[in-house]
């Protein structure tokens, strides 16, 4: 634990000392820190067959949607199959997922997601049957076709098996042809706002006045936190195309929020470098309870009359490990400061997750707490 401990430590001074060489923080682009309304992009689904499984397929008895969508593909083929009695083991019932970027025209391709919705064990060397993929409105946009890369692999014997990632999902790269493009004015745009990922009265501020410092007039006005609003008839540009590619590699300073973010089932602890603390005295211990049964079996004599009789038998006792006593956090006036009062406590990271819940709830941690 020493070791291990040590180790930590190590690899936060290495961190903060590469962070010292950079300084506080360094500009971003633009388009790194915005959204720019309207150039977005639109979820696509659709419901289709995986065909070609090796016997990992889905039994049709526990998915009825599977020989009905199956029966639907043939007649369309014009194969007629009513009222015949098949129990085909390499077919399966998916639901194909993707995403339209912006901009897309008809003709180019993207990727689409595969995920089993039946009882199929695994859809790896399967291929996807002509699907139609359909946006929020109804209506078709692409259409999804291709041989899967599943993300796993199964292995089944006659007494268990084995499964590693997850087999019943998997991805086809390019596997869908756009057919149908959205239909958006961008060029006739005057005016374009942009939507901060993470709102900051600060950062608008900044985006602002580099917008403008870069034009050489009042272009940008800053609406809110989260939105700066460009008018594009003062940009001199020949079109909104051109405005953007003029401003989106402008770099700016952000702002972040003091914020702590632990996750307590891998014990990580992320801190920004806002992070401060105010002087605090801090006690932490730990308690272990253990129980132990240790059942006795009682026998008989020989030829004796009696039963064997199980006496249960429990040992209980509680340990409290020795704790670090009242240790003192001094007001911290940067992260690294921070984080050595913190290492100071000489105590593991899920311990420490506790004592930060502590100081916050003690009003000494002034940064947001985010628990995952």
């Amino acid at each position: 634990m020493t070791l291990w401990l040590g180790l930590v430590r190590g690899i936060m001074a290495l961190a903060l000392a590469l962070a010292g060489v950079t300084a506080a923080a360094s500009p971003i682009r633009i388009k790194d820190l915005v959204e720019f309304d309207g150039v977005r992009g639109n979820d696509l689904v659709g419901y289709g067959l995986v065909v070609g499984l090796n016997g990992t397929g889905d039994g049709l008895r526990n998915a009825p949607f599977t020989e009905e969508i199956m029966s639907n593909i043939l007649e369309r083929l014009g194969i007629n199959v009513s009222g015949e009695q098949f129990r085909p083991k390499n077919v399966a019932a998916v639901f194909v997922t993707a995403e339209l970027p912006p901009f897309a025209r008809a003709g180019s391709q993207i990727d689409v997601t595969i995920s089993a919705i039946g009882d199929a064990k695994s859809l790896l060397g399967g291929t996807l049957v002509m699907t139609p993929l359909n946006a929020a409105d109804g209506q078709i946009y692409a259409v999804a076709q291709g041989t899967i890369i599943a993300g796993g692999v199964a292995a089944q014997g006659d007494a268990g098996g084995v499964v590693q990632g997850v087999p019943t999902a998997g991805v086809i790269p390019s596997g869908a042809r756009v057919e149908r493009e959205i239909d958006f004015d961008f060029a006739g745009l005057d005016t374009i706002r942009l939507a901060l990922r993470e709102p900051d009265f600060t950062t608008a501020g900044r985006i602002e006045t580099a917008i403008n410092g870069r034009v050489g007039r009042d272009a940008a006005i800053m609406l809110d936190a989260g939105t700066v609003q460009l008018t594009l008839s003062r940009m001199r540009a020949a079109s909104p195309a051109h405005a953007l590619g003029q401003i989106e590699n402008i770099l700016v300073e952000p702002e972040r929020k003091a914020r702590v973010v632990v996750d307590q089932r891998s014990g990580t602890i992320v801190m920004g470098q806002d992070v401060r603390i105010s002087r605090v005295a801090v006690s932490q211990g730990n308690l272990t309870l253990r129980i132990q049964e240790t059942p006795l079996v009682v026998q008989p004599n020989p030829f004796a009359q009696g039963e064997t009789v199980v006496v249960p038998r429990t040992q209980a006792g509680i340990e409290e490990e020795p704790g670090i006593g009242l240790a003192e956090v001094l007001p911290g006036t940067s992260l690294s400061e921070v984080i050595a009062g913190l290492n100071a406590l000489g105590v593991a990271p899920r311990d420490m997750i506790d004592i930060l819940k502590s100081i916050k709830a003690a009003g000494a941690l002034h940064a947001e707490f985010v628990v995952r």
